[in-house]
């Protein structure tokens, strides 16, 4: 059975996509946009991945190369989880006033603690660091025997992190 133009494009498309998403873990594996044609860049990002992983450096996708692209896609793809760094520095301090992601996951830590202790109020996880969210960051200090400024440093940052992660461990037990 042949395959149309527009399921060929589909296929490379796909491929392009894994070699794509591989060259974030393999910095050998050149970046490959995914655009549906196989043209020079592609060609040179499958005979890279041909060399790294001791294939025929031909270029083209057989087979066995395509086996192992989706077989190397996967591993990673749906391996555990990578950590993130997310807290800047040792002498970064998060404070009433800022926003962003940052404090969308203090926010949803704060609520994660607050769930298995009454004196941390529920938050709205909104990505500002507002009153409430100063209010529930001075409880989780007391409570941990930290001063209480109500800003995040990276001790406070550091005790609130572990403290979720050994919450979430122990409720996914049970």
């Amino acid at each position: 059975m042949a395959f149309t133009a527009n399921q060929k494009r589909q296929h490379i498309r796909e491929l392009q996509t894994y070699l794509h998403a591989i060259s974030f873990f393999n910095e050998k594996i050149p970046r490959v946009i995914p655009d549906g044609f196989y043209g020079k860049e592609t060609a040179l990002a499958v005979r890279a991945f041909q060399r790294e992983y001791g294939l025929p450096e031909t270029g083209n996708t057989d087979f066995a190369t395509w086996n192992k692209i989706v077989s190397v896609y996967r591993s990673y793809v749906y391996a555990n989880p990578v950590s993130y760094n997310i807290f800047p520095s040792a002498s970064y301090v998060l404070r009433q006033g800022d926003t962003g992601i940052l404090v969308y996951i203090l926010q949803a830590m704060l609520n994660d603690i607050g769930a298995a202790h009454d004196n941390i109020p529920d938050l709205a996880v909104s990505g500002d660091f507002n009153v409430q969210t100063m209010e529930a960051v001075k409880q989780f200090q007391k409570r941990a025997g930290l001063p209480q400024s109500g800003s995040v440093n990276s001790g406070t940052w550091n005790l609130l992190v572990r403290t979720s992660e050994h919450l979430n461990k122990s409720t996914s037990r049970t």
